[in-house]
């Protein structure tokens, strides 16, 4: 896309703003009032790869909310961990066993989350932050149904 650049729009307090930026095929300014940042595609699929993609934001979200969780559940129990690392992949694969799949093939989201827990802890310590990583936020999110109203404006 050669065309002009655009300016970042105004965003109100409270929302999120995703525009085009103007430069490349697919770059797009991610706003919230206080950050901005750029998302894009790779370049083998056609963008310049001047930002994260969207299942990448994707990722990272549930990446930092797990690690946040954590975090604020070792500081609040005093449990000596020292740092989170947490890894991510996302794919899309064909169920094993599909029973509500009809004729059509059909493929499953998937995430993979390894969790690399650093510090002093047993293993008791270890097994509690494990089952913390799926009560934060973004876990639940996306593990619970969702509704989303699109209009034009």
């Amino acid at each position: 896309m050669s065309g002009p650049r655009f300016e970042p729009p105004e965003v109100a307090t409270g929302s999120i703003v995703v525009a085009e930026t103007g430069a490349g095929k697919f770059a797009q300014y991610l706003l919230d009032g206080r950050h901005a940042l750029v998302a894009d595609e790779p370049a083998d699929v056609g963008g310049d790869d001047t930002g994260p993609g969207p299942y990448e934001l994707l990722l990272m979200s549930l990446g930092a909310c797990t690690s946040m969780t954590l975090r604020l559940y070792a500081t609040r129990k005093q449990i000596p961990l020292e740092r989170v690392i947490v890894r991510l992949r996302h794919a899309k694969r064909y169920p094993d066993d599909c029973k509500d799949c009809g004729d059509k093939p059909v493929m499953l989201d998937h995430i993979e989350r390894e969790i690399e827990l650093v510090g002093a802890l047993d293993d008791g310590q270890r097994a509690r932050l494990l089952e913390m990583a799926d009560k934060c936020p973004v876990h639940r999110t996306l593990t619970s149904k969702i509704v989303i109203d699109t209009k034009l404006v």
